[in-house]
């Protein structure tokens, strides 16, 4: 027995407030240790195994380790059987006796699942839990029922069954070990399963990475070939066009061959239309492309920031603007621009590709939820707007940020509503009919803070305004702080 006065002699207020849960796990723990009373032999088994698990990385030599530990230190045989769920069978995969197999072989009775240890012939069964089961399996009168109605080989439940075989029947004591030595291999296994599974999706990420280099990404670049081809061939159909112009016809074929001419005239001129269309929705597509898929997004885990001096209007605002109009106007949105923004503009430090999918989000949200008002005048108003404005003591006293705002018209948003509004997956109530996911605010949330900025909402005459404040550069030319 440990000397118990040494341990917690600090009263429990007396551990700062962080630590204080954990602290009192600990002396749950070594109160339990106390009651295991394991022998010197078993210690040494539980610190063989945790040892030779951090030492071997594949999971067929854990399953070894597994079966390897029990034979050496105590002379026990046993074998690992586990769940496959693609064949929802329980499968031998090592033992004692032939050590890892090849292929894994169907359990035989009396070997099967069971929420319990128990005992057949000579050998003690016991279950493996996964992780979640052996931090809180079901209690209370209804847990036979709870396991029942999940199933023994439900999610974070039965990864399978260990199976010991001795000459002597197992004392209380030694069953007891067993059935604690079975709660650290699920956990055990529980974590490496997550780490290869882990693996394999980082994998799979990296390849599909290099598909979308390879499969998207660079047949994409094709299209401004196509597109200038396209434009070579409308330039020639204008220049055929000037030659049959200046032919000579006679009196009675040169009324109609005009009109053949004007005709071809309105074609052209629709095509250039459809031709521009095309060059600014590709370069919009393109740039969301480089943006989001960059490699050093995946190689890293989250998005890295590739940042240059812009002027947010003219190089992110307006664009998306354009790109977003026939959708404002198909839903009679006006849109509102500002006077004096241009003029007054100054650059700051942004990824142009990820700041243009946030004023695309606040577009498209515009044209699917903005509503009509009667304004001051009292004239009914749809509109979206935006703007900006620099204020002071962002992101710290003495420095100054620049607010930038879209405006939609619409009734104000419930209070409990707009403090959750860019959480992942919150969407605003009665927009259930309204396609939509709840990720782009979040979206816009998390962009905004790698650029060591802020979002919010806040609601104003007429409608709500959705805003995010950047940090100003601090350099020569840019405007002095605002008094």
């Amino acid at each position: 027995m440990r000397d118990g006065p040494a341990r917690g002699s600090a009263g429990a207020g007396e551990f700062p407030e962080d630590l204080r849960e954990i602290c009192r796990r600990v002396r749950e723990k070594t109160h339990s240790y106390d009651r295991y009373s394991f022998s010197e032999q078993f210690n040494d088994f539980l610190k063989a195994f945790f040892d030779l698990g951090q030492e071997y990385d594949s999971l067929d030599d854990f399953y070894r380790i597994c079966v390897a530990v029990p034979l050496e230190v105590t002379g026990v045989a046993s074998a690992l059987y586990l769940y496959d769920e693609k064949q929802d069978r329980l499968n031998c995969v090592c033992d004692s006796d032939r050590g890892c197999l090849r292929r894994p072989e169907p359990a035989q009775p009396p070997v099967r699942l069971a929420r319990d240890a128990y005992a057949a012939n000579s050998s003690y069964i016991v279950p493996i839990y996964s992780r979640s089961i052996f931090h809180a399996p079901p209690t209370g009168p209804d847990s036979n029922d709870a396991v029942a109605s999940e199933g023994l080989t439900g999610r974070n439940r039965i990864f399978g069954m260990f199976k010991v075989r001795s000459k002597e029947p197992l004392t209380p004591s030694e069953r007891f070990f067993y059935r604690k030595y079975c709660n650290r291999i699920g956990y055990n296994l529980y974590n490496r399963r997550i780490a290869i599974q882990n693996i394999e999706h980082l994998r799979f990420i990296n390849s599909l990475v290099m598909d979308i280099e390879h499969n998207v990404i660079v047949p994409n670049m094709y299209f401004k070939h196509i597109f200038n081809q396209l434009k070579k061939k409308i330039r020639e159909l204008g220049e055929l066009k000037e030659e049959l112009d200046s032919l000579v016809l006679p009196p009675e074929l040169a009324e109609e061959f005009a009109g053949y001419l004007a005709r071809c005239d309105v074609t052209r001129n629709e095509m250039m239309l459809f031709h521009r269309d095309l060059v600014k929705h590709h370069a919009n597509i393109s740039l969301f492309l480089e943006s989001l898929f960059r490699r050093e997004h995946f190689k890293k885990g989250h998005l890295v920031l590739r940042t240059r001096r812009c002027f947010v209007e003219r190089e992110v605002i307006l664009p998306q603007l354009e790109h977003y109009a026939a959708r404002l106007k198909a839903a009679n949105v006006d849109i509102d621009r500002p006077k004096n923004m241009l003029e007054e503009e100054f650059e700051i430090m942004v990824d142009v590709g990820l700041l243009a999918q946030v004023y695309a989000n606040l577009f498209s949200n515009a044209a699917k939820y903005a509503a009509e008002v009667i304004d001051h005048h009292g004239r009914p108003r749809k509109a979206v707007a935006y703007g900006r404005e620099l204020v002071r003591d962002f992101p710290e006293p003495g420095r100054q940020g620049v607010k930038f705002n879209v405006f939609t018209t619409g009734p104000h948003l419930d209070e409990n509503e707009a403090a959750r509004l860019f959480e992942e997956g919150v969407r605003g109530e009665g927009t259930e009919q309204v396609p939509g996911t709840g990720h782009g605010l979040a979206f816009i949330k998390h962009v905004i803070e790698l650029h060591g900025g802020r979002v919010g909402y806040e609601p104003t005459s007429g409608g709500n305004n959705f805003y995010f404040i950047l940090p100003v550069p601090s350099r020569p030319g840019v405007p002095p702080d605002p008094a």
